[in-house]
Protein backbone atom coordinates (compact mmCIF):
# COMPACT_ATOMS: atom_id res chain seq x y z
CA UNK A 1 0.00 0.00 0.00
CA UNK A 2 1.14 3.38 -1.21
CA UNK A 3 1.96 6.00 1.89
CA UNK A 4 -0.58 8.44 0.33
CA UNK A 5 -2.97 5.59 0.31
CA UNK A 6 -2.31 4.54 3.72
CA UNK A 7 -2.04 7.96 5.24
CA UNK A 8 -6.01 8.30 3.54
CA UNK A 9 -6.94 5.13 5.33
CA UNK A 10 -5.72 6.37 8.66
CA UNK A 11 -7.83 10.00 9.02
CA UNK A 12 -11.01 8.04 7.60
CA UNK A 13 -10.20 5.52 10.69
CA UNK A 14 -9.71 8.62 12.79
CA UNK A 15 -12.55 10.06 11.77
CA UNK A 16 -14.90 7.33 12.26
CA UNK A 17 -13.47 6.36 15.74
CA UNK A 18 -11.60 10.23 17.33
CA UNK A 19 -8.58 8.75 18.24
CA UNK A 20 -6.24 5.89 17.11
CA UNK A 21 -3.69 3.25 18.91
CA UNK A 22 -0.67 3.03 16.77
CA UNK A 23 -0.18 -0.87 17.45
CA UNK A 24 -3.78 -1.29 16.23
CA UNK A 25 -3.59 0.81 13.34
CA UNK A 26 -0.82 -1.07 12.53
CA UNK A 27 -2.38 -4.46 12.57
CA UNK A 28 -5.37 -2.97 10.76
CA UNK A 29 -2.98 -1.47 7.58
CA UNK A 30 -0.58 -4.74 7.64
CA UNK A 31 2.30 -2.55 8.14
CA UNK A 32 4.71 -2.06 11.38
CA UNK A 33 4.31 0.01 14.15
CA UNK A 34 7.06 2.53 12.92
CA UNK A 35 5.57 2.81 9.46
CA UNK A 36 2.13 4.26 11.98
CA UNK A 37 4.14 6.23 13.54
CA UNK A 38 5.98 7.87 10.10
CA UNK A 39 2.63 8.04 8.83
CA UNK A 40 1.31 10.04 12.07
CA UNK A 41 4.06 12.45 12.04
CA UNK A 42 3.60 13.53 8.30
CA UNK A 43 -0.12 13.95 9.20
CA UNK A 44 0.97 16.32 12.09
CA UNK A 45 2.77 18.48 10.13
CA UNK A 46 0.02 18.95 7.90
CA UNK A 47 -2.27 19.73 10.73
CA UNK A 48 -4.61 17.07 10.42
CA UNK A 49 -4.03 14.94 13.41
CA UNK A 50 -2.35 15.15 16.73
CA UNK A 51 0.44 12.60 17.97
CA UNK A 52 -0.31 11.94 21.35
CA UNK A 53 1.21 8.85 23.94
CA UNK A 54 0.85 5.30 21.78
CA UNK A 55 -1.37 6.96 19.21
CA UNK A 56 -3.28 9.80 17.46
CA UNK A 57 -6.60 12.07 17.78
CA UNK A 58 -8.94 13.73 15.51
CA UNK A 59 -6.97 17.59 16.00
CA UNK A 60 -10.44 19.06 15.76
CA UNK A 61 -10.70 18.28 19.56
CA UNK A 62 -7.75 20.12 20.44
CA UNK A 63 -7.68 23.33 18.69
CA UNK A 64 -11.67 24.69 19.01
CA UNK A 65 -13.47 23.89 22.56
CA UNK A 66 -16.67 21.80 21.38
CA UNK A 67 -19.99 22.72 21.98
CA UNK A 68 -21.84 20.55 24.81
CA UNK A 69 -24.08 18.46 22.99
CA UNK A 70 -20.97 17.31 20.83
CA UNK A 71 -19.21 16.59 23.63
CA UNK A 72 -21.81 14.35 25.37
CA UNK A 73 -21.80 12.30 22.25
CA UNK A 74 -18.44 11.37 22.08
CA UNK A 75 -17.64 7.90 23.30
CA UNK A 76 -20.68 7.79 25.87
CA UNK A 77 -19.89 3.93 26.32
CA UNK A 78 -16.75 4.74 27.64
CA UNK A 79 -18.01 7.66 30.08
CA UNK A 80 -20.91 5.52 31.60
CA UNK A 81 -18.04 2.42 32.42
CA UNK A 82 -15.82 5.21 34.21
CA UNK A 83 -19.16 7.08 36.18
CA UNK A 84 -20.37 3.71 37.70
CA UNK A 85 -16.64 3.03 38.67
CA UNK A 86 -16.43 6.57 40.11
CA UNK A 87 -19.46 6.75 41.70
CA UNK A 88 -18.09 3.91 44.27
CA UNK A 89 -15.50 6.07 45.77
CA UNK A 90 -18.78 8.40 47.19
CA UNK A 91 -19.22 8.01 50.89
CA UNK A 92 -22.40 9.25 52.64
CA UNK A 93 -22.65 12.82 54.28
CA UNK A 94 -19.58 13.90 52.10
CA UNK A 95 -19.38 17.45 50.19
CA UNK A 96 -18.77 16.75 46.08
CA UNK A 97 -17.74 18.87 43.39
CA UNK A 98 -18.87 18.51 39.96
CA UNK A 99 -17.24 19.79 37.51
CA UNK A 100 -18.97 21.11 33.74
CA UNK A 101 -17.81 18.47 31.68
CA UNK A 102 -19.77 16.13 29.83
CA UNK A 103 -17.80 13.04 31.41
CA UNK A 104 -18.67 14.31 34.81
CA UNK A 105 -22.51 14.98 33.86
CA UNK A 106 -22.12 11.07 33.13
CA UNK A 107 -21.88 10.31 36.94
CA UNK A 108 -24.92 12.31 37.85
CA UNK A 109 -26.43 8.91 36.82
CA UNK A 110 -24.89 7.19 39.23
CA UNK A 111 -24.75 8.74 42.10
CA UNK A 112 -25.42 6.50 45.50
CA UNK A 113 -29.01 7.11 47.22
CA UNK A 114 -27.91 8.34 50.25
CA UNK A 115 -27.26 11.85 51.51
CA UNK A 116 -24.85 14.06 49.84
CA UNK A 117 -23.84 18.02 49.37
CA UNK A 118 -23.44 18.60 45.93
CA UNK A 119 -21.49 21.66 44.89
CA UNK A 120 -21.13 22.42 41.44
CA UNK A 121 -20.48 25.30 38.43
CA UNK A 122 -22.51 23.30 35.99
CA UNK A 123 -26.07 24.35 35.09
CA UNK A 124 -26.99 20.45 33.93
CA UNK A 125 -26.00 19.12 37.13
CA UNK A 126 -28.15 20.77 39.04
CA UNK A 127 -30.93 20.33 36.14
CA UNK A 128 -29.96 16.32 36.27
CA UNK A 129 -29.80 16.23 39.73
CA UNK A 130 -33.12 18.75 40.78
CA UNK A 131 -35.88 16.83 42.87
CA UNK A 132 -33.62 13.79 44.25
CA UNK A 133 -34.67 13.54 48.27
CA UNK A 134 -31.20 12.62 49.68
CA UNK A 135 -29.04 15.47 48.30
CA UNK A 136 -28.42 19.20 48.85
CA UNK A 137 -27.44 20.94 45.74
CA UNK A 138 -25.05 24.23 46.10
CA UNK A 139 -24.53 26.47 42.41
CA UNK A 140 -21.81 28.47 42.36
CA UNK A 141 -23.31 30.99 40.35
CA UNK A 142 -21.11 33.60 38.63
CA UNK A 143 -20.55 34.56 35.15
CA UNK A 144 -22.83 32.35 32.89
CA UNK A 145 -21.35 30.91 29.75
CA UNK A 146 -23.42 29.59 27.56
CA UNK A 147 -21.63 27.07 25.41
CA UNK A 148 -20.43 25.50 28.67
CA UNK A 149 -23.34 25.49 30.01
CA UNK A 150 -21.38 26.78 33.39
CA UNK A 151 -20.65 29.41 35.62
CA UNK A 152 -17.24 30.85 36.03
CA UNK A 153 -15.25 34.05 37.37
CA UNK A 154 -14.27 35.55 40.76
CA UNK A 155 -17.65 34.81 42.42
CA UNK A 156 -18.04 30.99 41.82
CA UNK A 157 -14.33 30.39 42.70
CA UNK A 158 -15.00 32.76 45.96
CA UNK A 159 -18.53 30.08 47.28
CA UNK A 160 -16.08 27.21 47.16
CA UNK A 161 -13.24 28.67 49.58
CA UNK A 162 -16.14 28.03 51.97
CA UNK A 163 -16.72 24.89 51.72
CA UNK A 164 -14.56 21.78 52.70
CA UNK A 165 -14.80 19.69 49.52
CA UNK A 166 -14.03 15.67 50.34
CA UNK A 167 -14.21 15.00 46.63
CA UNK A 168 -13.42 17.01 43.76
CA UNK A 169 -14.59 15.34 40.39
CA UNK A 170 -13.05 17.00 37.02
CA UNK A 171 -12.45 16.33 33.66
CA UNK A 172 -10.44 18.07 31.03
CA UNK A 173 -9.55 18.27 27.36
CA UNK A 174 -6.09 16.33 27.39
CA UNK A 175 -3.30 14.91 30.27
CA UNK A 176 -0.10 14.80 29.45
CA UNK A 177 2.69 13.72 31.82
CA UNK A 178 5.62 16.55 31.66
CA UNK A 179 2.87 19.53 30.93
CA UNK A 180 -0.28 18.33 32.91
CA UNK A 181 -3.66 18.71 32.24
CA UNK A 182 -5.80 20.57 30.44
CA UNK A 183 -8.79 22.68 28.94
CA UNK A 184 -9.73 23.96 25.36
CA UNK A 185 -11.69 26.42 27.29
CA UNK A 186 -9.62 28.99 29.01
CA UNK A 187 -12.75 29.91 31.14
CA UNK A 188 -12.61 26.60 32.63
CA UNK A 189 -9.24 25.51 33.09
CA UNK A 190 -8.70 29.40 35.13
CA UNK A 191 -11.49 28.12 37.69
CA UNK A 192 -10.55 24.56 37.79
CA UNK A 193 -7.02 26.75 38.05
CA UNK A 194 -7.82 28.14 41.31
CA UNK A 195 -10.17 25.59 42.52
CA UNK A 196 -8.40 22.12 42.47
CA UNK A 197 -6.21 22.64 45.57
CA UNK A 198 -9.37 23.00 48.27
CA UNK A 199 -10.22 19.45 47.72
CA UNK A 200 -9.46 16.44 49.69
CA UNK A 201 -9.81 14.10 46.87
CA UNK A 202 -8.99 14.96 43.45
CA UNK A 203 -10.39 12.41 40.53
CA UNK A 204 -9.52 13.03 37.05
CA UNK A 205 -12.34 11.25 34.81
CA UNK A 206 -11.18 10.68 31.21
CA UNK A 207 -11.36 8.11 28.34
CA UNK A 208 -8.52 6.53 26.90
CA UNK A 209 -8.32 9.51 24.09
CA UNK A 210 -7.49 12.17 26.06
CA UNK A 211 -4.01 10.23 27.62
CA UNK A 212 -1.16 12.16 26.44
CA UNK A 213 -3.54 14.97 24.69
CA UNK A 214 -2.39 18.71 25.26
CA UNK A 215 -4.79 20.77 25.06
CA UNK A 216 -4.48 25.14 24.68
CA UNK A 217 -4.85 25.86 28.03
CA UNK A 218 -3.11 24.02 31.33
CA UNK A 219 -4.60 24.00 34.85
CA UNK A 220 -3.14 21.36 36.89
CA UNK A 221 -0.28 18.94 36.89
CA UNK A 222 -0.50 15.48 37.37
CA UNK A 223 0.82 14.84 40.91
CA UNK A 224 -2.19 17.36 41.66
CA UNK A 225 -4.72 14.20 40.84
CA UNK A 226 -5.08 11.81 43.62
CA UNK A 227 -7.24 9.38 41.32
CA UNK A 228 -7.55 8.65 37.82
CA UNK A 229 -10.45 6.99 36.43
CA UNK A 230 -10.47 6.06 32.20
CA UNK A 231 -11.67 2.97 30.20
CA UNK A 232 -9.99 -0.23 29.18
CA UNK A 233 -8.04 0.63 26.06
CA UNK A 234 -6.24 3.11 28.17
CA UNK A 235 -2.52 3.18 27.11
CA UNK A 236 -0.70 0.70 29.80
CA UNK A 237 2.57 2.56 29.77
CA UNK A 238 0.48 6.01 30.26
CA UNK A 239 -1.04 4.58 33.16
CA UNK A 240 2.21 2.95 34.78
CA UNK A 241 3.76 6.57 34.97
CA UNK A 242 0.78 7.97 36.49
CA UNK A 243 1.40 5.04 39.39
CA UNK A 244 4.88 5.60 39.77
CA UNK A 245 3.74 9.51 40.59
CA UNK A 246 1.82 8.17 43.32
CA UNK A 247 -0.98 8.78 41.54
CA UNK A 248 -4.25 6.04 42.45
CA UNK A 249 -5.08 4.52 39.01
CA UNK A 250 -8.10 2.66 37.94
CA UNK A 251 -9.49 0.99 34.77
CA UNK A 252 -13.18 0.88 34.02
CA UNK A 253 -14.99 -2.04 31.63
Amino acid sequence: MLAIERQRRILEMLLAQGSLRTTETAETLGVTDETVRRDFEVLEKRGELARMHGGASRVEKIRKDLPFTERQAIMRGEKRAIAMLAAERIQPNENIFLDASSTVLTLTEFLPDFPLTILTNALNVITALAGRPHLELICTGGLYEEKSRSFIGPASETVLERYNIHRMFLSGDGIHMERGISESNAHQAAFKERTIAGAEDVVFLTDHGKLGRKAPFFFAKVTDLSCLITDAQADVEFLAKLRDQGIEVLTAG
